[in-house]
């Protein structure tokens, strides 16, 4: 995901009408749950979107989807498949969806009239620890010395009228391709995908990719978590309007003042990959970016969210 698109994805609250933001928080699970579809119901309806679940009874296996609320973010390993890495839903809310994906999961809308413009993502536990620190199966990302390319791909294309697009999304769920390894990462909190590029659709297709592949494919475990799915009514989806507020100094190291604010006490700051960082107080029209890490961020301005601000961190 690149800068410009970040901004979009961090605006998508914007487009007010005919908008909706499906959370899976309409079911009812005990404290530290799942539902796996071993009842046999083939699936979650939440808000008008479908996620396909398979369930074999003979081996007692699961693909496709799963609704959790656990939030076990240490224990390693396979029993762990349903948690997600974060802790909990995006924005602290308690239930997510977990798929294991088997070729591709399929998230599916059940009006035309409609379509996904963003969804929030994370790693599970099990998949994060096993690029973390590598197991039977799979390696360590990076390696012993951690100079391999390793990644970690999520891939969205949508289907409309029964084809699958070619138009795609990416989003690294783990990338430690960077020259300097301290940008390395391994996705640990909710970050927001944009999907307004893809327009309209009747389902997204989901699939994974990883650099650690054996001879029976790829080696990393193939669970990701999803939360607050964004849809859009397509006859009424209004255009994004926006007003970034002037700063200066840019680049900065410290102070940064920002230019007519007003009735806003504070700024919430996003990094390069959609990751909620920081809430920086504003204290006489500046705030101070002095613990923030090298590089870009957008500042979202509390109390209007079509004001925000770009900078760059020196």
């Amino acid at each position: 995901m690149n800068y410009f698109t970040l901004l979009l994805s961090l605006l998508f609250t914007s487009i007010l009408t005919g908008q909706s933001i499906i959370d899976f928080e309409e079911y009812d699970l005990s404290p530290e749950t799942f539902l796996d579809g071993s009842d046999g119901s083939g699936g979650f309806s939440s808000g008008g979107i479908f996620l396909p679940n398979i369930y074999d009874t003979s081996y007692f296996f699961w693909s496709g989807w799963s609704i959790s609320n656990t939030t076990d973010v240490e224990t390693q390993g396979f029993t762990n498949q349903y948690s997600a890495i974060a802790g909990s839903g995006a924005e602290s809310s308690s239930n997510y969806a977990t798929t294991f994906v088997s070729g591709e999961s399929i998230i599916r809308l059940d009006d035309n009239s409609k379509k996904i413009t963003g969804v929030s993502v994370t790693n599970g536990t099990y998949p994060f620890f096993s690029m973390q620190e590598g197991d039977a199966f799979a390696k360590k990302f990076g390696g012993e010395t951690g100079d391999d390319p390793d990644f970690f791909l999520l891939t969205i294309k949508k289907y409309l009228d029964g084809s699958l697009s070619q138009d795609s999304v990416d989003f690294y769920l783990a990338d430690y391709r960077f020259e300097d390894n301290t940008e390395d990462y391994i996705l640990s909190d909710w970050a927001f995908i944009d999907l307004s590029s893809l327009g309209e659709m009747d389902s997204l297709s989901l699939t994974l990719s990883s650099s650690d592949v054996g001879a029976f494919g790829m080696n990393t475990p193939a669970y990701f978590c999803i939360d607050n799915v964004v849809v859009d009514n397509v006859s009424t989806n209004q255009s994004i309007v926006t007003e970034a507020l002037s700063v200066f100094p840019n680049p900065a190291k410290e102070l940064v003042y920002i230019k007519n604010i007003q009735d806003a006490n504070f700024i919430t700051m996003y990094n390069s990959i959609g990751m909620k960082v920081a809430k920086l107080d504003i204290i006489n029209s500046s705030i101070n970016v002095s613990t923030l890490k090298t590089g870009k961020y957008i500042g979202l301005v509390n109390g209007n969210v079509q004001k925000t601000i770009s900078i760059v961190k020196m």
